[in-house]
């Protein structure tokens, strides 16, 4: 099938030792010759794959730069298609003339995640697989990166593999019995049905399980700093992001708005957010940052609410602390390199709390080690393969009902040949997962998000 030929810049933008520009589809030989002209005169359409070729990049008859012309031929290139990749000096407004000479000479822009969509379509990767491309290019920890890694390598792609391959066997014995009803050398076991049914049911129930916690390693953990004024918000902030992203001062109420920072915090990363401090007010001002902050709390993955134990408990905690008590809260008993005389009120309200003086960083590993078990990260397999998107959530959801609506059935009585409907539907949906039975909006969907260069 011809395809036409695509380009993109699959570098980032800036300065920089190396930027590159992809070539893919039919012409891509055609075109890379039109701009390129190798030292040693070789000619690109005769270049065998993964080789590559030094000489000189033109937009027409203007030089533009030395490059390194990498040939990769169909199927054995990253789209399973007869691909050029062409490096010349990292900078934008170079890079961009290079694409536009490739542009001029034939190629069309490519769109978001085109070079992955036609490996998806060209069969080189599952759409589970080629979900996990751009986890791995915007991974944010190590914990990320591992997911994202064993997912592109199919670990998840097996999975399903292991649970399809099961269904597709239960759909078939289920279809010769009803085309020949009347050769009494074929059996049904429905125990058996009920055990493969319910194999398949606690696999999807483990995924669906491990996901919001796996998002929270992705994506980041929405992580919001509340307390009253001056217990030292601002300083923890910092304190978590190594920076000075919000101003500390010895004045009450420094912070008006919604300060945000994102911070690598052992093997996991937060997205801060430092907000106002939490008081009754008449400062119309004050008012608007204490509802913003007000607002975060009721959306956050976690709340770090802080305390100044130096000081006498006030109104204003304990109304913080009826507002959070019910939330993924932990207690920040901050100044602890003061004279701390309140700490036991806090201890003993069941919410879990860790001693810290923000300023030195003393408590600052108890911190962490506090916030992983508050969230049960540590109970996640770093092994165990894992949904990495709400498309991804939801077909598996879906698979899940289906197959739970077929066990419930079977114990019910109906006959096997009904319930069949239900175990296609779960089929259905394990397919649609991994991208064997997808329609194109649903492609599209999940390439919209990518990157052009990817």
């Amino acid at each position: 099938m011809q395809t036409d030929t695509i380009a993109a810049i699959c570098t980032p933008l800036g300065e920089g030792g190396v930027g590159v520009v992809r070539i893919s589809g039919d012409k891509a030989f055609e075109i890379a010759k039109k701009v390129f002209k190798p030292k040693n005169n070789k000619d690109i359409e005769k270049m065998k794959g993964y080789t590559a070729a030094f000489g000189k990049v033109y937009d027409g008859e203007e030089l533009l730069d030395d490059a390194v012309a990498l040939v990769f031929r169909s199927p054995k290139s990253y789209t399973g298609e007869n691909t050029v990749e062409i490096s010349v000096h990292g900078g934008t407004h170079l890079i961009r003339r290079v694409l536009r000479a490739v542009t001029a000479a034939g190629a069309r822009l490519a769109e978001g995640g085109e070079f992955t969509k036609r490996a998806f379509l060209n069969g080189k990767m599952s759409l589970t697989e080629a979900e996990a491309v751009m986890n791995l290019i915007s991974a944010k920890n190590d914990r990320a990166l591992n997911i994202a890694t064993k997912n592109k390598e199919g670990a998840l792609s097996q999975k399903i593999k292991k649970m399809t391959d099961k269904l597709l066997y239960l759909v078939s014995e289920i279809s010769v019995f009803s085309d020949f009803p009347e050769d009494e050398t074929l059996f049904l076991s429905e125990d058996n049905f009920l055990t493969s049914l319910k194999e398949i049911s606690a696999d999807l129930n483990t995924l669906i399980a491990d996901y919001d916690k796996g998002k929270l390693i992705i994506d980041g953990i929405n992580t919001v700093i509340a307390g009253s004024p001056n217990a030292g918000k601002s300083t923890l902030m910092n304190l978590l992001s190594k920076t000075k992203r919000s101003i500390v001062t010895s004045i009450a109420g420094t912070t008006r708005d919604v300060v945000e920072q994102t911070a690598k915090v052992g093997d996991y990363t937060l997205l801060l957010a430092d907000t106002a401090g939490i008081h009754e007010t008449n400062d119309e001002v004050e008012q608007i940052g204490i509802e913003q902050a007000l607002n975060r709390l009721d959306t956050a993955d976690l709340c770090l609410a802080v305390f100044d134990t130096s000081v006498p408990v006030t109104n204003d905690d304990k109304t913080l602390i009826e507002r959070i008590k019910n939330k993924p809260t932990l207690l920040v008993l901050n100044k602890n390199d003061l004279n701390s005389t309140k700490e036991d009120y806090y201890e003993r309200l069941n919410i879990p709390f860790v001693k810290i003086s923000a300023l030195t960083g003393e408590g600052e590993n108890e911190l962490v080690e506090q916030i992983t078990n508050l969230l049960k990260l540590n109970e996640l397999d770093p092994n165990a393969e894992m949904l990495i998107s709400e498309r991804q959530y939801q077909t598996v959801q879906r698979a899940k009902a289906s197959v739970n609506e077929a066990i419930f059935s079977l114990e019910s009585g109906v006959t096997l040949d009904a319930v069949g409907i239900l175990i296609d539907d779960g089929l259905a949906a394990l397919l649609e997962l991994d991208g064997k039975r997808i329609t194109t909006e649903v492609a599209d969907e999940v390439f919209r998000n990518f990157c052009v260069g990817k």
